[in-house]
């Protein structure tokens, strides 16, 4: 009967690509669920959990990104100041029309490994509220979703 052995990735033998997304008319959570996935590096066979095996992912036309039912009108963001009264609630429309890339790294963020390591997945994925990026000297593949 043959040895079997499970093989974990070294940070020097992952070959990470470039992708990009375009999020017209995409739902925010499912959207934010596969690029989790691609950024934890899950869709890989060398996936390792202490290693990053994830890819970059640029993301474009973020304004564009669509909330199922009725969220896209009751969906607040909130944060805390730390004092009385420092309770800061912004509406989902006003954060898109603003900082679309916020909505984005809170959504996926959120889906990612709470550790250093997570950390520094989130900031291998690059948003874009219209449809250009400085990112083409990387050529970047076309992801569908």
């Amino acid at each position: 009967m043959p040895i079997l052995k499970t093989t974990v990735a070294k940070k020097d033998q992952v070959v990470q690509e470039w992708w990009v997304v375009d999020a017209t008319d995409q739902v925010l959570g499912r959207l934010a669920t596969r690029l989790a996935t691609i950024l934890m590096g899950k869709h890989k066979p060398i996936y390792t959990p202490h290693v990053d095996t994830g890819d970059f992912i640029v993301v474009i036309n973020a304004q564009q990104v669509k909330l199922t039912g009725n969220k896209r009108e009751t969906k607040e963001y909130q944060r805390y100041s730390g004092y009385p009264g420092g309770l800061k609630r912004i509406p989902f429309k006003e954060m898109l029309a603003r900082r679309p890339e916020v909505v984005f790294k809170r959504a996926v963020g959120r889906m990612l490994p709470k550790s250093k390591l997570g950390r520094h997945m989130l900031f291998k994925m690059k948003v874009y509220a219209g449809p250009d990026h400085p990112h083409q000297a990387q050529q970047p593949k076309p992801l569908t979703l």
